[in-house]
């Protein structure tokens, strides 16, 4: 059996899932502070687009895909900031929705990990 990357994926989604948490948080203090701007970070999925991971061949008669094949980056979207008269541009509404997806997000991690121990449980005693 080779190397299981699903545990390490997962952990890199949730540090990922704990920072831009904490840059919502960040956001929320200051949306009354003049002159704040709102921050993001990176889409996880940018991350994952500067390490690929290639698809093993493990038979002469799997297909092979090139890369632009197996592309799955979007296009980037424009920010929607409104900056009030004070200079902030923290919207709330933005926020409590960036904050709904992180935790939509863990939960999904957390499942996906659950289900893929269970998995390993499950093999490992046959």
């Amino acid at each position: 059996m080779g190397p299981l990357y699903l545990f390490e994926l997962a952990s890199s989604q949730a540090r990922y899932l704990e920072l831009r948490q904490s840059t919502i948080a960040t956001n929320v203090a200051n949306a009354n502070t003049p002159g704040f701007k709102a921050r993001d970070v990176e889409p996880f999925n940018k991350v994952l687009d500067a390490t690929p991971v290639r698809l093993a061949t493990t038979s002469p008669s799997h297909m092979q895909l090139s890369a632009a094949e197996t592309d799955t980056r979007k296009t980037a979207k424009k920010d929607s900031w409104e900056v009030v008269h004070s200079g902030n541009s923290v919207s709330l509404e933005q926020e409590m929705i960036k904050g709904s997806d992180v935790s939509r997000d863990y939960s999904m991690n957390s499942a996906v990990v659950r289900s893929f121990h269970r998995m390993l449980l499950s093999s490992a005693k046959s």
